[in-house]
């Protein structure tokens, strides 16, 4: 079964990668075209692009796949098409051009956390268990037959970089289970149940702002959530300050007005709603290298008292 793999980031590269290790026959690779990175803003070719020109496999660069993209992936002749990441709808000529149709790799347990983002929001909403779903792609956003899933809980304190690390090793071991199965005609497709749907949307920076009103816990999930994009902040002295890790201090609490930061067993903790207060762990102040936020502390509160905005 010849294969067309549809995918951009690198965890789709990772998974691209695996395949290929597995004896998976990948006929081409579709990613979007190269993008401008770094200050320089150098074209570079999207991590799934790098990995199918080491293996000399015929890439496919579009950001859409219009009527241009569709004839050069009917071209290949691949049976089926496995999506990872890759950046845009498929529209229904696209679907039906191959005759094994096409799957999806998606990080959460389907209907639930359907879209762009599903593993910031499984750690925002402070959901205990998320996993992976491989499904047939229809013209509905996340909308397929589940074919498979993995289940997975998430770790206490665990952010969005280390979560999806590990749901990437769950999806692929998912698809070599599941694409055997799918060569073979035997994959079982099961409907979802969409009165169960739940969404996630793709998190913009604005989003990501904290707001010391809210109880400790829930910031502790925006700043777990947000690691390592777009990052949870705040302001200080008129400028934005980066939280990247923090911790809610269950057992204690502070009285003092939400914001404030103050040293509580030597660690400098916040002040949230509530009465709740929140260990910040390490920051990165505007322009500067992340540091731990201890050492951040130290250097703030010989000039007054340290409150965020």
């Amino acid at each position: 079964m010849k294969i067309i793999f549809a995918g951009t980031p690198h965890n789709a590269a990772q998974t691209l990668e695996a395949l290929i290790a597995g004896g998976v026959e990948i006929a081409a690779v579709l990613t979007r075209t190269d993008a401008e990175v770094g200050r320089s803003k150098k074209l570079t070719p999207s991590p799934v692009a790098l990995v199918a020109q080491e293996h000399g496999i015929k890439t496919l660069k579009y950001n859409q796949v219009d009527a241009t993209a569709l004839d050069a992936i009917k071209s290949v002749s691949a049976d089926l098409g496995v999506v990872v990441a890759y950046g845009a709808l498929l529209k229904l000529d696209v679907l039906k051009a191959l005759p094994k149709g096409w799957i999806n790799l998606h990080y959460s347990l389907l209907p639930g956390l359907r879209g762009a983002a599903p593993v910031q929001h499984a750690i925002l909403n402070g959901l205990g268990t998320t996993g992976v779903s491989v499904f047939k792609l229809d013209e509905g956003m996340d909308t397929g037959p589940i074919i498979s899933t993995v289940q997975t809980k998430i770790e206490v304190g665990e952010n969005s970089a280390h979560l999806l690390s590990r749901l990437t090793l769950l999806g692929i071991s998912a698809l070599l289970e599941t694409l055997p199965s799918i060569a073979a005609g035997f994959a079982q497709e099961m409907p979802q149940d969409h009165t169960a749907k739940t969404f996630a949307p793709k998190i913009n920076r604005d989003a990501a702002r904290i707001n010391w009103q809210e109880p400790a816990k829930q910031i502790e999930n925006l700043v777990n959530a947000m690691n390592p994009e777009p990052m949870a902040w705040t302001i200080y002295n008129g400028d934005p300050i980066r939280v990247l890790a923090a911790r809610a201090l269950v057992e204690a609490a502070v009285d003092s007005p939400a914001g404030s930061v103050s040293l509580l067993d030597g660690k400098p903790v916040v002040a949230a709603g509530k009465g709740t207060c929140l260990e910040i762990i390490q920051v990165q102040p505007s322009g500067k290298q992340a540091m731990p936020a201890p050492e951040w502390y130290r250097g703030q509160v010989s000039k007054g008292s340290v409150v965020f905005e």
